[in-house]
């Protein structure tokens, strides 16, 4: 069952003075009207969304749970977000990251007090599909299936159509679903008129092949978007996920990157590359068929010397 305003509102409430009610700012389109408005979730404490999420869900657990210590699984964000929670709620923080993960977001996590655990990205699903993490001694957070985590995320949504009413489509970037969950859930609860549109890169696009196929399916991941790069879809999310988004699309590698340089040099704003996939797909999308849009640029979180190679690329 799908949560109603009133849960997403007390959540809201619940995250104010945590979170930053982050604005919308338009695309800059070189003189273009493109009706795309950015919302620059990279603003948050911990530098991404999932602090909404995160910071939810723990303050919904008891005193005596907090005080075993948080953990979850993450390629960095979430991490980050759960190590801010521990430092704030003075409990222990860690998570099983993947071997891959990018140092950056390795070192952050750690920054803020987290104690990583790197394990090779098989052993890191392995853990999530075999439900592994019941037997964590640990309290633990699941990013994906949580439903404090969605009501967290889905704060976004309220403010996006408080600042917008007119808003008409929405682009969601999709790696374990969560995200996707929180944002439409809210979006059906107010205003279902309004277009969800998840985004995948073309790299990893186990949303998009699952909903082709009928059923979730495991897909190969080759992709800078490695806040994204999850190779499957949770039985129990594909459902919820096909039937909440109106439509699915996949961004190339390239447009990641062009969208990269245009946020950074038109908005200044730093983007990874999950960060820059809405804005990306909603660029590609015509405007008589998206209408006013909002795309989330979730997460700034990329290497400076990464991102200096984008920038120095050539192209649009």
């Amino acid at each position: 069952m799908l949560a109603n305003r009133a849960e997403f509102e007390e959540a809201a409430a619940r995250l104010r003075g945590i979170v930053v009610r982050t604005p919308l700012v338009r695309l800059d389109d070189h003189g273009e009207e493109t009706g795309i408005f950015l919302k620059p979730e990279i603003l948050q404490p911990a530098g991404s969304f999932k602090i909404r999420g995160v910071y939810h869900a723990v303050a919904r657990l008891t005193d005596a749970q907090r005080r075993r210590g948080l953990s979850t699984v993450s390629a960095g964000n979430t991490a980050k977000a759960l190590a801010w929670c521990g430092r704030r709620f003075g409990v222990p923080a860690r998570s099983l990251m993947p071997e891959t993960a990018p140092a950056a977001k390795v070192d952050a996590f750690r920054a803020l007090g987290g104690t990583p655990i790197l394990v090779p990205t098989d052993e890191l699903f392995r853990f999530i599909r075999e439900r592994a993490w019941e037997q964590e001694p640990f309290a633990y957070l699941d990013p994906w299936t949580d439903p404090d985590v969605h009501l967290g995320h889905g704060t976004i949504a309220l403010e996006i159509l408080a600042d917008l009413p007119e808003v008409e489509s929405i682009f969601v970037p999709v790696g374990g679903g969560g995200l996707l969950m929180g944002i439409a859930s809210a979006i059906r609860s107010v205003k279902p008129a309004v277009r969800i549109v998840a985004v995948e890169p073309a790299g990893c696009p186990s949303l998009h092949a699952s909903v082709r196929a009928g059923q979730p399916v495991e897909v190969p991941c080759d992709t800078m978007c490695d806040g994204v790069a999850v190779p499957f879809v949770l039985d129990e999310m594909f459902p919820r996920l096909r039937d909440l988004a109106d439509d699915f699309v996949l961004v190339p590698e390239a447009e990641v990157r062009a969208t990269i340089r245009r946020i950074a040099v038109g908005n200044h704003l730093i983007a990874e590359g999950a960060g820059a996939l809405a804005t990306a797909a909603a660029l590609a999308a015509p405007r008589s068929e998206r209408g006013i849009s909002v795309a989330l640029v979730t997460g700034g979180s990329l290497d400076p010397v990464k991102l200096a190679g984008i920038l120095a690329e050539t192209g649009s």
